[in-house]
């Protein structure tokens, strides 16, 4: 019974920490909110073990700051981090991308492409915010998947959730978007050509433009 019971637990806390954590990237908490205990057991119908279990991880993940004694905070915006979230993004993910199309085998293309179509279908229905941003993110994680470190993969992963933060509260800006929904299927014909410095490049600039958008959440 005990096992179960924890098991039960560990399945409560995963299920919870994957809900908040897209809630806050999403945007659903506002920057320097104070989370309310109470509230989010009721919110999510989940007991205080596994609650504090998942907002234990997030603060870990950085999604939350954890005060002491008080219980757990959103973080605030500030461009500072912004700045240093992009420039990092532009080094690992160029790195990554390179890496992954020297090691990327034809599983990889023919999923790179398959990432790349499903990401197209949901351009073409920009209302489902939601299915396009899952969209999105399977593509940018496919497109470096073959880059063989466990670890690069993980800081990418981190500073995506980070960024997007910034970028889900910035108004669109349909012209730029356009541009950046350009840009994935340009990635993609560079990638499978094994052209490596232009793909390169390229993400510098798609990482660019997209931080210039997210520069928005300041206004």
């Amino acid at each position: 019974m005990g096992a179960f019971n924890r098991e039960e637990g560990v399945t409560a806390s995963s299920r919870i920490y994957d809900t908040l954590r897209q809630e806050l990237v999403n945007g659903r908490f506002a920057a320097g909110e104070k989370l309310a205990i109470s509230s989010l057991k009721e919110r999510y119908g989940v007991g205080l073990s596994p609650l504090r279990e998942a907002l234990n991880r997030l603060a870990a993940y950085g999604l939350l700051i954890q005060e002491n004694q008080r219980g757990f905070r959103v973080p605030r915006l500030a461009r500072e981090e912004l700045d240093d979230i992009a420039d990092m993004r532009r080094e690992l993910e160029c790195m990554a991308l390179e890496r992954a199309i020297e090691r990327g085998d034809a599983e990889w293309e023919s999923e790179l492409l398959a990432a790349a179509h499903r990401l197209k279908r949901a351009d073409e229905t920009p209302e489902k915010v939601d299915e396009w941003e899952a969209m999105h993110t399977r593509f940018h994680r496919t497109l470096v998947a073959p880059c063989g470190s466990v670890w690069l993969l993980r800081f990418i992963e981190q500073l995506h959730d980070q960024f997007d933060r910034y970028r889900r509260l910035a108004p669109n800006v349909p012209e730029v978007r356009r541009v950046l929904d350009a840009q994935h299927g340009e990635l993609v014909n560079l990638a499978l050509d094994r052209q490596v410095q232009a793909a390169r490049d390229l993400m510098d600039d798609h990482i660019q433009r997209s931080y210039e958008v997210a520069l928005g959440s300041f206004s």
